[in-house]
């Protein structure tokens, strides 16, 4: 019979180490997969403001302008679309897929302030950018007050 050292920690560290995946994985954004095999996946957004307007800035590489939808609705303003796979592996086998392809949604909520009628987008370089303009009555003005 042989003799083996017990290191009682060693099970402590695997047990570590799954743990650490577990939340490696579910916080890293990860997509989730659905019964089609497609990806829900969230795309990176900026979102600024200066005195006229707001702006969001959704980093959407790959997906056409027109697969992507903005509404506006009860003050949330919400980008959707569909990053769709360009090459199919009929003929071949892969090797390694890692770029995302399904659908994504995002919402955000605006304040009263944004003038929904003027709201503008652009897209460019996979970057769709959002121009939110403020209301004129909710632009900060400045008021002169004379000193007597």
């Amino acid at each position: 019979m042989t003799v083996v050292h017990w290191k009682p920690f060693n099970n402590m560290l695997s047990l570590q180490e799954e743990v650490n995946r577990l939340f490696n994985t579910y916080f890293s954004g990860a997509p989730e997969s659905t019964e089609t095999g497609e990806y829900h996946w969230n795309p990176a957004v900026d979102i600024f403001e200066d005195e006229n307007s707001i702006k969001v800035m959704c980093e959407v590489p790959g997906v056409d302008k027109e697969d992507v939808k903005i509404s506006i609705q009860d003050n949330v303003l919400t980008v959707s679309g569909e990053k769709k796979r360009d090459f199919e592996g009929e003929n071949g086998s892969f090797y390694r897929v890692e770029r995302l392809c399904g659908k994504f949604q995002r919402s955000f909520s605006l304040p009263s302030s944004v003038d929904q009628e003027n709201v503008k987008a652009t897209y460019k370089n996979g970057i769709l950018t959002i121009n939110l303009p403020k209301e004129e009555e909710a632009k900060p003005k400045e008021v002169s007050i004379a000193i007597k």
